[in-house]
């Protein structure tokens, strides 16, 4: 049978068919759907770990015990499992292990652009990396087999445009593998005098890897006019054969590390000139300048963005298709905070309250954008508490009371309790703001540890915020719904006006999350609206300007109500003509569940109470 398939849902079947029984990963875009994926067969045992480097320890753990494991994360992931990533790579597995990392060129998600085909050759794992989703299945099985018969972990190399293509994928049936966990100090325990033993053993591996991807069908040359020779990769190959077909010879390489000198040599010497297409860094360009190779590669095409076959065609003075090139130039469509975002309240506030703000990576990135502009540095998940420990404890600013880390409930858990921990420890003067959201939001809704519920949506385990940070040393602790502008003004100021660790938590879901209730669109009054602009500080895309008069459009306008606790001519009313509307708490699902079953015990005891009475 055969279906349109996304890479990373391709991947995922892959993952299914080749018998993997564990799978741990932490959401980022664009390798999200793997796990997603693959949680939807029940055969795979699926979680978000908080972090990926508790992520991969467990997939680690899991092939320890014999089962095929998974682990998958975007390409600034791996800089968090990279510790463990080295040590695995002496250790082997025993169950294979297969770890998917998929990296951004051109950064539509990400704050840098790395190549994770470094990670590859540093940590000494075989990497595969696949140009269709009919490979990304395919990659994902052999990479298992490739796993248990040379003892390693592999990568499996996905990328935006792959992760997010679709393209027909041939179905197979599941096949279950299991192997035995038998002890092995010397091989599993990596003290230094067993770590000694297992490198050799690794460099022998390297060798017998590049060995068998010499005749491998995962790279295969494509021979055609033997003017050029082109090596090339991924996407890379895509764009290749769109721009030249059978005009020129190609190695389409599905094994990106290691590389088969032999087939690099037999490759060039059956062309006249050769070349190297890759996107980001000139790894194979450089490998192939190594073993004393002529070759063009990043003299002609760029280090930086994704490709395409436009980008491909000019760089080798080929014309362009006309068929996918645009008169005029579209529209830039920035990215913003939704309609209701809850954290465009908090945001609004701490410009108002004129704060330095260290920020961190996630849906309240976009404080950074215009007209809020309230955010002074983004660097790395849970990177703003550090930053922010480090900030005040120099007096980065004259008034250090006024500088604050801002991070997201999921963040948090993956890694700034750590820098939390610094700052309770140091007893810095530095206040957090966690903008409890009860979701993972930019990454499309998973769960995560503070949710209450696991990826399947099913009850979990549940970290108490407050609870979790009293715990860590951090006294004043203070709760606020940034829908409400006042409170959220006085929890601020309260903060920075307390001499010692403080943490405020902004709390309200996600606007777009299913089970939130909106209160009806908003409107303006004409006859009182003064044309002040008050409601365009907030950036909010519900509001617009006509004619000198505020428009709000009802399509969009969820009834958050900030816009009209900014109006002073009170022209900003609910649907009840009301100026002065009521704010309405917003309450996680979690917390709707719990009070749903206190009301279902009330009334059981009301029913046992009746029948007594009887």
């Amino acid at each position: 049978m055969k279906q349109l398939m996304l890479g990373n849902k391709a991947a995922a079947r892959g993952l299914y068919e080749a018998g993997c029984r564990f799978a741990s990963s932490y959401p980022g875009t664009p390798s999200t759907e793997i796990e997603e994926e693959a949680a939807k067969y029940d055969e795979i045992y699926c979680e978000w770990a908080p972090n990926e480097k508790v992520a991969l320890e467990s997939a680690f753990g899991a092939s320890q015990a014999g089962a095929r494991a998974y682990c998958g994360m975007k390409h600034v992931g791996l800089n968090v499992a990279a510790d463990p990533l080295f040590t695995m790579s002496y250790t082997g597995v025993n169950g294979g292990l297969v770890i998917a990392v998929a990296d951004d060129p051109g950064m539509h998600s990400s704050q840098n652009e790395q190549d994770s085909r470094h990670y590859a050759i540093a940590a000494k794992v075989p990497m595969l990396e696949p140009s269709d989703s009919q490979e990304a299945k395919d990659f994902a099985m052999l990479a298992f087999e490739l796993s248990e018969q040379f003892d390693t972990p592999v990568f499996l190399k996905m990328c935006t445009r792959v992760s997010h293509s679709q393209s027909v994928v041939e179905l197979g049936e599941r096949t279950e593998h299991q192997k035995e966990y038998v002890k092995n100090i010397q091989k599993n325990v990596m003290v230094p005098a067993n770590a000694r033993k297992r490198h050799p053993i690794v460099e022998e591996r390297m060798k017998k890897l590049a060995a068998w991807a010499e005749t491998s069908s995962v790279n295969r040359v494509e021979m055609g006019g033997t003017d050029i020779g082109i090596i090339t990769d991924s996407t890379s190959y895509q764009y290749v054969k769109e721009v030249f077909g059978d005009r020129v010879s190609v190695l389409k390489l599905g094994m990106v590390w290691p590389l088969s000198d032999q087939q690099l040599r037999d490759f060039a010497s059956g062309v006249k000139k050769l070349y190297v297409v890759e996107e980001l860094d000139p790894v194979i360009e450089n490998y192939c300048k190594t073993i004393g190779l002529e070759v063009t590669g990043k003299d002609i095409l760029p280090i930086c963005d994704e490709f395409s076959q436009n980008l491909v065609a000019k760089a080798f003075g080929e014309k362009p298709d006309e068929g996918r090139k645009l008169d005029e130039e579209l529209p830039v469509r920035p990215p913003i905070m939704c309609s209701g975002c809850p954290h465009r309240g908090l945001f609004y506030t701490l410009k108002k309250n004129r704060c330095t703000v260290l920020g961190d990576i996630g849906c309240y990135s976009l404080g950074a954008a215009a007209p809020l502009s309230a955010m002074d540095t983004n660097i790395c998940m849970g990177g703003s508490i550090g930053s922010a420990h480090g900030f005040n404890t120099v007096g980065g600013v004259k008034n250090s009371r006024h500088s604050v880390a801002v991070i997201g409930d999921s963040t948090f858990m993956h890694s700034g309790m750590t820098g939390l921990a610094n700052v309770a420890y140091n007893q810095s003067n530095t206040t957090v703001i966690i903008l409890d959201n009860s979701i993972t939001g930019m990454t499309g809704h998973q769960e995560n540890p503070t949710t209450g519920y696991n990826i399947k949506g099913d009850p979990a385990g549940r970290i108490d915020l407050e609870a979790l940070v009293r715990s860590m040393g951090i006294d004043d602790v203070r709760i606020c719904d940034p829908y409400d502008l006042k409170a959220t003004d006085e929890a601020v100021k309260g903060a920075l006006a307390h001499d010692a660790p403080s943490v405020i938590i902004s709390r309200r879901p996600c606007a777009l999350l299913k089970y939130v209730h909106h209160e009806k669109p908003f409107r303006v009054n004409r006859d009182k609206c003064v044309g002040c602009r008050s409601c365009m500080q907030i950036g909010c895309p519900s509001i617009s300007f006509r004619d000198g008069k505020a428009v709000i459009d009802a399509t969009q306008c969820v009834g958050c109500g900030l816009c009209q606790q900014m109006c002073r001519s009170d022209a900003i009313e609910d649907s009840t003509g009301n100026p002065h509307a009521e704010i309405k708490p917003g309450f996680s699902r979690y917390e709707l569940d719990q009070m749903k079953k206190e009301q279902e015990a009330a009334g059981t005891q009301k029913d046992a109470a009746k029948g007594g009475e009887q």
